[in-house]
């Protein structure tokens, strides 16, 4: 009896996606339409779809791996399921080879995605929001129920295919068929198109949705609203929405991943003697204590007070720097107390030579 395993390439133990994987490659290989003349490729592909007739089924694998034969003990052939997956590989084989020629089944097709781009605060990044939103799609027209026909008129079948949508034609020994051109693979022809949507069968329509932003999200998320993109093709499903996210720079804090980051100007009579100021956070007003002899530049974290993970319930920190505030301008007795701390400390005060601002930011930057 013929070896079907060394005909395939595969070994007996090979699984049902191997043997299928070496019947595709050798298919492609040794097609007729590939090698035009030549007898012995035509007798090869003979070969392996007779070797793959018997291994691509478990059935008959069976028999074939237990009696030597395809049909076993009783003579069985090719059942009806055995001929439907024969079938469907080579019509995977065949749009490969003439997709040149418009080669196509009207299958139902997903409709295409669609991107929608929003902006939101860091606020409502950090909480998460709801949106409404809006966006042109297609549906399917309502005058014409997605028929492209103009109400009370009825289309007529198609003179070239006959009604099928296919035109059919041999390659090779193969009876292939391709779209026919002048229907559109419809095997109609409408004479009088729907005025609404000119015989399209849709029509662009503002589509209004709302959206759950999850908290977290940072610029350059995605994220995807199933079934919310464009109408599908043949009966087909939507498409999807992908929302792509962009957070505004904030005044304030500056983000990195889950952390905040701000700075907060404090009096030098505080960095001096400490005390406790307030900080701006997301959730309100948050109170530091400044220990006494604070140098400007100093870093403090509230713990908790950044922005949590998408999915997750863990926040990160908020990093506070403080530096100090020179006061821009002194009374006359301000002025005089400092002269005299700044004698106190040794510190000559050049009169001219540098702003008292300037000397302040001298002192009080150390």
């Amino acid at each position: 009896m013929k070896d079907y395993y060394s005909i395939l390439g595969v070994s007996r133990d090979a699984s049902q996606e191997e043997i299928k994987k070496a019947f595709r490659r050798l298919a492609r290989k040794y097609h007729p339409d590939l090698n035009q003349g030549d007898k012995s490729a035509e007798e090869k592909f003979k070969e392996i779809n007779e070797a793959y007739a018997c291994l691509g089924d478990p059935v008959r694998r069976a028999n074939y791996d237990r009696y030597g034969t395809a049909e076993g003990p009783t003579g069985n052939g090719f059942g009806f399921e055995t001929y439907t997956t024969f079938t469907d590989i080579f019509e995977d084989i065949f749009e490969g080879f003439f997709g040149s020629f418009g080669f196509r089944k009207n299958k139902p097709t997903k409709g295409a995605d669609l991107r929608y781009d929003i902006t939101i605060t860091l606020e409502e990044a950090a909480r998460g929001v709801e949106k409404t939103i809006k966006f042109p799609r297609w549906e399917i027209c309502g005058t014409c129920n997605g028929s492209g026909i103009k109400p009370g008129s009825e289309p007529i079948i198609c003179s070239s295919c006959g009604g099928s949508g296919y035109i059919r034609y041999n390659q090779g020994f193969f009876s292939v068929s391709k779209t026919c051109s002048k229907c559109g693979g419809t095997g109609r022809i409408i004479r009088d198109p729907c005025f609404d949507c000119a015989g399209n069968g849709k029509i662009k329509v503002e589509h209004e949705l709302t959206i759950k932003i999850p908290p977290g999200v940072d610029s350059g998320s995605k994220l995807k609203v199933s079934g919310e993109g464009e109408i599908g093709e043949f009966g087909g499903p939507r498409g999807d929405l992908y929302i792509f996210v962009n957070v505004k720079e904030h005044e304030f804090f500056k983000r990195e991943g889950i952390n905040l980051y701000c700075s907060i100007p404090i009096s030098f009579v505080r960095a001096v003697f400490g005390g406790e100021v307030e900080v701006p956070t997301l959730d309100g007003k948050e109170k530091i204590e400044i220990p006494a002899g604070t140098p400007s530049g100093r870093v403090f974290k509230l713990r908790g007070k950044g922005l949590p993970r998408v999915g997750g319930t863990h926040r990160g920190d908020q990093i506070v720097t403080v530096y100090i505030d020179v006061p821009k301008k002194l009374n006359e007795r301000q002025r005089e107390l400092l002269e005299e701390f700044a004698r106190i400390s040794g510190e000559e005060i050049k009169k001219g030579s540098k702003g008292l601002k300037d000397k302040l930011k001298d002192i009080f930057s150390m």
